[in-house]
Protein backbone atom coordinates (compact mmCIF):
# COMPACT_ATOMS: atom_id res chain seq x y z
CA UNK A 1 0.00 0.00 0.00
CA UNK A 2 1.34 3.47 -0.94
CA UNK A 3 0.25 6.76 0.63
CA UNK A 4 1.14 10.43 0.46
CA UNK A 5 1.00 12.70 3.49
CA UNK A 6 1.40 16.35 4.45
CA UNK A 7 1.69 17.45 8.07
CA UNK A 8 0.74 21.02 9.00
CA UNK A 9 1.51 22.90 12.20
CA UNK A 10 4.78 23.44 14.03
CA UNK A 11 6.84 20.78 12.26
CA UNK A 12 9.96 22.53 10.98
CA UNK A 13 13.08 23.45 12.91
CA UNK A 14 12.42 20.86 15.63
CA UNK A 15 13.78 17.63 14.12
CA UNK A 16 10.39 16.42 12.91
CA UNK A 17 11.74 14.90 9.67
CA UNK A 18 14.21 12.82 11.71
CA UNK A 19 11.36 11.68 13.96
CA UNK A 20 9.36 10.67 10.87
CA UNK A 21 12.31 8.80 9.33
CA UNK A 22 13.09 6.95 12.55
CA UNK A 23 9.48 5.86 13.04
CA UNK A 24 9.10 4.83 9.39
CA UNK A 25 12.29 2.78 9.45
CA UNK A 26 11.21 1.07 12.69
CA UNK A 27 7.97 0.08 10.90
CA UNK A 28 9.95 -1.19 7.87
CA UNK A 29 8.37 1.37 5.53
CA UNK A 30 9.81 2.62 2.25
CA UNK A 31 9.48 6.27 1.27
CA UNK A 32 10.70 9.76 1.99
CA UNK A 33 9.96 12.99 3.89
CA UNK A 34 10.90 16.64 3.24
CA UNK A 35 10.24 20.21 4.39
CA UNK A 36 7.95 22.35 2.23
CA UNK A 37 8.18 26.09 1.62
CA UNK A 38 4.82 26.68 3.33
CA UNK A 39 6.19 25.35 6.66
CA UNK A 40 4.61 21.91 6.36
CA UNK A 41 6.34 18.54 6.03
CA UNK A 42 5.33 16.13 3.27
CA UNK A 43 6.25 12.69 2.05
CA UNK A 44 5.28 9.35 0.66
CA UNK A 45 5.31 5.97 2.38
CA UNK A 46 4.83 2.36 1.35
CA UNK A 47 4.28 -0.72 3.46
CA UNK A 48 1.82 -3.09 5.04
CA UNK A 49 -1.59 -1.54 5.86
CA UNK A 50 -1.20 -2.16 9.61
CA UNK A 51 2.23 -0.52 9.70
CA UNK A 52 0.91 2.46 7.73
CA UNK A 53 -1.95 2.90 10.19
CA UNK A 54 0.52 2.98 13.10
CA UNK A 55 2.64 5.46 11.10
CA UNK A 56 -0.41 7.67 10.53
CA UNK A 57 -1.16 7.70 14.26
CA UNK A 58 2.47 8.67 15.00
CA UNK A 59 2.26 11.54 12.49
CA UNK A 60 -0.98 12.78 14.07
CA UNK A 61 0.62 12.63 17.54
CA UNK A 62 3.84 14.34 16.42
CA UNK A 63 7.28 14.45 17.94
CA UNK A 64 8.20 16.21 21.19
CA UNK A 65 8.05 19.93 20.45
CA UNK A 66 5.75 19.52 17.45
CA UNK A 67 2.21 20.81 17.25
CA UNK A 68 0.09 19.14 14.58
CA UNK A 69 -2.82 21.22 13.28
CA UNK A 70 -3.74 18.92 10.37
CA UNK A 71 -2.62 15.72 8.68
CA UNK A 72 -3.54 15.21 5.03
CA UNK A 73 -3.32 11.54 3.95
CA UNK A 74 -4.16 10.08 0.55
CA UNK A 75 -3.64 6.87 -1.45
CA UNK A 76 -0.98 6.72 -4.18
CA UNK A 77 -0.62 4.54 -7.25
CA UNK A 78 0.33 1.05 -6.11
CA UNK A 79 2.78 0.70 -9.00
CA UNK A 80 4.99 3.51 -7.71
CA UNK A 81 8.31 2.35 -6.25
CA UNK A 82 9.56 4.27 -3.21
CA UNK A 83 13.11 4.35 -1.79
CA UNK A 84 14.08 1.89 0.92
CA UNK A 85 15.10 2.53 3.60
CA UNK A 86 12.87 5.53 4.30
CA UNK A 87 14.87 8.71 3.68
CA UNK A 88 14.95 12.45 4.26
CA UNK A 89 14.92 14.56 1.10
CA UNK A 90 16.15 18.13 0.92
Amino acid sequence: MNVGFQVHGRVQGIGFRYYVRQRAQALDLAGWVRNEFDGSVSGEASGEPGALEVFRELLEEGSPGAWISRLDWWPLDEGKSLPFPFAIRT
